[in-house]
């Protein structure tokens, strides 16, 4: 069992990070962070570190809580606190190598947002729906664009797990005004 991203050799073995298909990450790439410490366990009475990375469309990736001690492993589908509503994406990282991100990227962690819950099959399906959303939605605002002759360029949408927000990502040469 290689990474969807290794090639494999002839005698099916994966080339790459030469883990043999037991690295536990998605996928071999920028993005993902080895988990080095994943054989290894907690000293007795010790509870594992409770902030998870989690990791959403694009490579977006946010830390946040785990408050209920909730048993998350990597790739663990997760509906997550947002600004309004909440958000689904996928565990990428858990216990002691968070904290050692975290530290890596100065995280405040005062931004104290949390887990809600190990996605249900609802959290999912109104997840897939709004994924499914994005692409006709970004053929209209580019033609929403043209037509009001704004000097921008939309690369991409992304809806909330919830579907109750779009962001839209775009790049322009100057500052774009929107009234």
């Amino acid at each position: 069992m290689g990474c969807g991203s290794c090639t494999t050799t002839k005698d099916g073995q994966p080339k790459g990070c030469k883990n043999n298909g037991t690295c536990g990450t998605d996928s071999c790439n920028k993005l993902t962070v080895f988990d080095w410490l994943s054989n290894m366990s907690l000293p007795n009475g010790e509870k594992p570190f409770d902030w998870v990375e989690v990791r959403f469309k694009n490579g977006r990736k946010h830390y946040y809580k785990n408050t209920d001690y909730l048993p998350l492993t990597i790739g663990d589908i997760v509906a997550t606190q947002a600004q309004t509503g909440h958000d689904v994406g996928m565990v990428t990282l858990t216990g002691e190598l968070v904290r050692v991100q975290m530290k890596r990227k100065n995280f405040d962690q005062t931004d104290e947002q949390k887990i809600y819950r190990k996605a249900s099959q609802k959290d999912i399906d109104i997840w897939v729906k709004s994924r499914e959303k994005e692409e006709p939605m970004k053929v209209k605002a580019r033609q929403f664009a043209i037509d009001l002759k704004l000097e921008m360029k939309i690369s991409d949408i992304e809806y909330q797990g919830d579907g109750s927000k779009a962001t839209f990502y775009y790049t322009a040469e100057d500052r774009v005004d929107f009234r």
